[in-house]
């Protein structure tokens, strides 16, 4: 696994391009955590709450997060969820 990125100012930056998001997630009762940044500049994200189980998760992500995110941290390379739900 490849070293993680501590650097505060780019969590920051993340974390707002999240909070953008967070109010849909949570009014299905769901949120998304940062479990790291790589020195590859991947970030892994959790679904949390209801998001960690729906099947609906996975265009959540793509649709949402990853979008978000890109755009608003260009340095990010790439996003990734650790437990997307497949849909059916």
């Amino acid at each position: 696994m490849d070293t993680v990125v501590n650097s505060d100012q780019l969590i920051s930056k993340i974390e707002r391009a999240l909070d953008s998001m967070r109010p849909y997630l949570a009014a299905d009762g769901g949120n998304v955590k940062i479990l790291e940044v790589t020195e590859d500049k991947t970030v892994r994200l959790e679904l949390v709450g209801s998001c960690g189980t729906c099947p609906m998760s996975a265009m959540t992500f793509k649709g949402g997060l990853e979008e978000a995110i890109l755009k608003a941290v260009p340095e990010i390379t790439k996003v990734e969820a650790v437990n997307i739900t497949p849909a059916f």
